[in-house]
């Protein structure tokens, strides 16, 4: 039996943060589909191409494009224990491929981290992403020691375009719109469990870990 876990909300929610936390501590692998996405993006892959309009406008990329990329990914070895899925289903047609390629005896859940778009909008406009390993930083809560530079590699400092404010309150709009029905879909699976993504790190943590019981 696999262990999945599906971790939903709003961009900026913190699902890369927490997903970071508990694939280390459970052992599990993290899949992030905007990992994935970005390092397609970065290497100019097919794939890559096809998705940067959508990307660079704030809208969703496709649900052929993203299923291309996880179907791949899936595929490794590494996955055969269970994984920790953030990012993804963002919609309802993601959520049925989704379900037919983890269709079988597997204990699977979905945290939905909850949080207002006022406070996702300051969160995501301060962050800087280091362009060389990926670490991610706060402005304000999570600052390099040394201005734009990161404190683990040395690599430069950067903010996503994906980040700026307002690209952020038109991906905020665009996901109410297509990702918030699947909310609806893991609720009537009886799957789905509601987690405040505002709060400090160690309180969402804790509260998970009471839902998985892993």
């Amino acid at each position: 039996m696999k262990r999945i876990l599906v971790l939903l909300g709003p961009p900026g929610a913190g699902k890369g943060t927490v997903g970071s936390s508990l694939s280390e501590e459970w052992g599990l692998p993290l899949i992030s589909s905007g990992d994935i996405l970005r390092e397609n993006l970065k290497k100019e892959t097919d794939i890559g191409k096809k998705a940067k309009k959508y990307v660079e406008s704030g809208e969703l990329v496709p649900d052929e494009i993203v299923m291309e990329m996880i179907e791949k990914e899936l595929c490794k070895s590494i996955y055969d224990n269970g994984f920790i899925m953030d990012g993804f289903p963002r919609t309802i047609k993601q959520a049925e491929m989704f379900d037919r390629l983890v269709d079988g005896d597997n204990d699977i859940k979905v945290i939905y981290l909850k949080a207002d778009d006022d406070f996702l909008v300051k969160r995501l406009s301060l962050r800087r992403v280091c362009e060389n390993c990926g670490k991610i930083y706060h402005l304000v809560n999570l600052p390099p020691a040394k201005e734009g530079v990161c404190d683990t590699c040395g690599g430069k400092l950067i903010q996503r375009v994906d980040d700026r404010e307002d690209v952020v309150r038109n991906r905020l709009e665009v996901y109410k719109k297509l990702t918030a029905p699947l909310i609806e879909y893991y609720k009537g699976k009886n799957i789905l469990f509601m987690v405040n993504g505002e709060g400090k790190l160690e309180n969402t943590l804790s509260e998970i870990k009471k839902i998985t019981k892993w």
